[in-house]
């Protein structure tokens, strides 16, 4: 994919509460395609460590980034080892942190990544393929109960139960491989009438990739842990997609307030993208961005 076609959720909103003209060390936990990490560089961060788990993503923000190779740092890592690479730097606390924990467009559109039923594609959705179980594996492997809660949970679907009967009563006579062939089976689980204003598998979809990339996994631990990283008066931003992770971040940055003088929640309400973005940038429509500060 061309990173130049690759639009970053909120570079403003994002700049406007990590404020890098103030300079100094940002990391950017979810560097992608390299967008957030160039808008700060260019914003006047001094320099930045870029995280991502994607080799295939890392490799087309090095490219884009090549301007700035003095300044920046990428590693090929997922975002819950934050205070391990930063330790070994031996750095205690940065100006300020950014986490984008949505799937890159990247992700979605390349072709074999598997994280999306419009192509009939291996069943893969891993966001690091050099390691851990695809999505195929997951549902060859799982047994109906433990399928039927991570739908329901990641996925919120109703259906849960219908859906994991289903699968495991296909896959019992041949393996489940394939993105269409996945999506055709809890299309005709799941039963709809009139107008639909999503795909009948893409609660399904989304409960499956959440599952294999333990998204929410540590997400809290991770977040605590990035907010005693920043340095006085420095922030930490963090991007979700969905409703599960930003009752997480909500939660946690709340608690972390309140536990007493240290922080300070920046956005009582989530920032969203103004409707001139999401014309612009469809897949913005469900970014919330929220922020917390810390004080001493």
């Amino acid at each position: 994919m061309d990173a130049a076609r690759h639009e970053p959720v909120m570079v403003e909103e994002v700049l406007a509460l990590l404020m890098p003209a103030r300079r100094g060390l940002f990391v950017d936990c979810t560097s992608g395609l390299g967008g957030h990490t160039a808008a700060l560089l260019s914003a006047g961060a001094t320099r930045v460590i870029g995280l991502d788990r994607d080799g295939d993503a890392l490799a087309i923000a090095r490219e884009r980034l090549a301007p700035f190779a003095d300044r920046i740092e990428l590693v090929h890592t997922d975002y819950r080892e934050l205070s391990k690479v930063l330790d070994q730097r031996h750095i205690d606390a940065v100006a300020g942190i950014l986490a984008d924990l949505g799937v890159s467009s990247m992700q979605l559109e390349g072709e074999g990544r598997g994280f999306s039923f419009r192509r009939d594609e291996p069943l893969d959705m891993r966001m690091d393929r050099t390691q851990g179980p695809t999505a195929a594996d997951l549902i060859a492997e799982a047994d109906e109960t433990d399928l039927a809660n991570a739908i329901f949970q990641y996925g919120e679907e109703r259906r849960s139960r219908r859906v994991a009967r289903a699968i495991v009563h296909a896959r019992r006579n041949a393996r489940i491989e394939t993105t269409g062939v996945l999506a055709d089976i809890v299309r005709r689980a799941v039963p709809t009438r009139g107008y639909q204003r999503i795909d009948p598998a893409t609660r399904t979809f989304q409960a499956l990739r959440i599952w294999v990339n333990r998204e929410l996994d540590g997400l809290d631990v991770f977040l605590g842990e990035a907010a005693r990283r920043l340095l006085a008066g420095a922030r930490f931003a963090v991007i979700t997609f969905h409703s599960l992770e930003d009752r997480i971040v909500k939660h946690t940055f709340r608690a972390l307030a309140a536990a007493g003088d240290a922080w300070r929640v920046l956005t009582r309400k989530p920032v969203v993208p103004g409707d001139e973005e999401i014309a612009r940038n469809p897949r913005a429509r469900s970014a919330k961005l929220r922020a917390i500060e810390r004080l001493a």
